[in-house]
């Protein structure tokens, strides 16, 4: 769509998503497929993190090998779906620091307000990736965006499964430094501020609430 915003159009991860769109599939299946699906999508987030080298010992000689630069990742979840996302992503960068931003949607007036925040030291030293399953007005993501700013954080991507136009322009009028990767951007935002097509509500098909 733009510099931004990135997104990924492997056929796995196509593929993936939409099964998780279909309305019959059931909460297991849908976890284990975010949580497949979060591994493709920490890949093409992470493509260019900077690098350094090593000198190390294979079982024949001594090499100078890449090894990458910096304190560890931080990988914040935002509340509750980002979870999904996480556990993936985890599998793939185990050692990564974790935080965590508790935000709601008001119903009524659709604005994100937070009652939990929890992150790792030295954010300004290193590469934060923010992830939410979905991106419809953008509200809730930039809220979060805003706060790990004020926390320190300098080299921030956002990550998510879906995005919707106006949530995209959202997050790029308010963090133009933020890029956005995701595996779909939809049509548009109904009036509940829902993603269409979407996947309905991400979180209560993870988790198997209503």
């Amino acid at each position: 769509m733009s510099e931004h915003c990135h997104v990924v159009t492997h056929p796995l991860v196509q593929h993936k998503l939409t099964i998780m769109r279909e309305k019959d599939t059931s909460t297991a299946v849908f976890r284990q497929l975010l949580r497949e699906i979060s591994q493709l999508l920490a890949y093409e987030v992470t493509r260019d993190l900077p690098m350094t080298t090593t000198v190390i010992e294979t079982p024949l000689t001594e090499m100078e090998a890449p090894r990458l630069a910096g304190r560890k990742l931080a990988l914040v979840s935002i509340l509750r779906a980002g979870n999904g996302l996480l556990d993936g992503m985890l599998d793939l960068i185990p050692s990564a620091r974790v935080g965590f931003v508790g935000l709601y949607r008001d119903e009524e007036t659709l604005e994100p307000v937070e009652y939990y925040f929890k992150v790792p030291q030295d954010l300004d030293r290193r590469v934060v990736i923010a992830v939410d399953p979905m991106l419809a007005t953008g509200n809730s993501s930039a809220a979060a965006i805003e706060r790990l700013k004020q926390a320190g954080a300098k080299d921030i991507r956002f990550l998510c499964l879906l995005a919707a136009p106006e949530g995209v322009e959202r997050m790029r009028q308010a963090h133009p430094d933020v890029p956005v990767t995701t595996a779909a951007i939809d049509e548009r935002l109904d009036e509940n501020g829902y993603i269409l097509p979407g996947l309905g509500d991400a979180g209560d098909r993870l988790y198997g609430t209503k």
